[in-house]
Formats: C-alpha cells, structure tokens, sequence
C-alpha cells in the first residue's frame, strides 16, 4: 500500500521526503522499536560472521594438513601432474576434461527410464545434446593444441 501525507491525504512520490500537493513533511519510515530491531538483528548478523571467520580460521588447512595424512597416489590427480602425463597445454587439458564430462552425461542419461515412446525419444535427444558438446569440446581441445614442433 502506498503511503499517504497525513495532512491532504495524497500519496507520496515514489522517493520523495515531502508532498507535492501541500508540501508536508513526509514521516519517518522506521519506527524507534523498527530502528532498535534492525539494530539487533545487525549485531547479531555481525556475531555469526565473526564466529563463522573463527571456525574458519580453525579449522584451516594448515592445521588440517598437520592432523590428516593423505594417501601417497592422490598426488598423481592433481591438475599439473596430469598436464605432464598428458602432454596437453591448459587450455586444451581443460577442453579435453569437459569432453570427457559431456560423454560421462551421454552414459548417464542412459540410465533414465523410459515409459512411453515420447520419454524415449526424449531421452535420446538429451543423449545426442550431450555428444554433440562433448565432439565440440574435443574439437576444441584438439585447435587449442599447440602445433608440434616436427
């Protein structure tokens, strides 16, 4: 509901902190108790983002990684280890990844039931989508690669 002047009875412009038919001042929009609430609501936000920033800063890797011993293969997943293995630059690996991605979605969809002959012909459409990303993707992969120098 738009709020009117308490003097002539005509609403308020849109942003304006007087009326434009008598020229009455335009009351305040927050009462005390409104004022104190919000007051109360933003001391307790600012409490539970400094809480937040401690378990944060508690549980941070530094110590985690004191604490937790990783097994010796997982090294071989990290990104620039399988950039070597591969042989790929970034830009084509990362391509690469997302074809690989796509035909994972295309086995996936696989996996839905069909009902009906519509469900079907539905799935396999959702199927042919995700080939064709991943046939784009690889080809991207393939022209972002760096000629070799042979």
């Amino acid at each position: 509901m738009a709020e009117t002047c308490p003097r002539c009875g005509t609403e308020f412009l849109l942003g304006s902190r007087f009326c434009h038919s008598c020229g009455g001042r335009r009351p305040d929009a927050m009462s005390a108790i409104a004022k104190a609430d919000a007051a109360m609501i933003a001391k307790f936000w600012e409490k539970a983002i400094s809480r937040t920033h401690a378990v944060v800063a508690w549980v941070s890797w530094s110590r985690m990684s004191s604490k937790i011993k990783l097994p010796a293969w997982l090294h071989h997943l990290h990104f620039h280890e399988i950039k070597g293995q591969v042989g790929l630059p970034t830009a084509s690996l990362i391509a690469f990844i997302i074809g690989l991605g796509c035909v994972t979605g295309a086995l996936l969809v696989g996996l839905l039931t069909a009902r009906t002959l519509v469900d079907w012909q539905a799935i396999q459409f959702y199927r042919a989508e995700w080939l064709l990303a991943a046939i784009a993707s690889f080809v991207a992969a393939i022209l972002l690669k760096k000629p070799s120098g042979n």
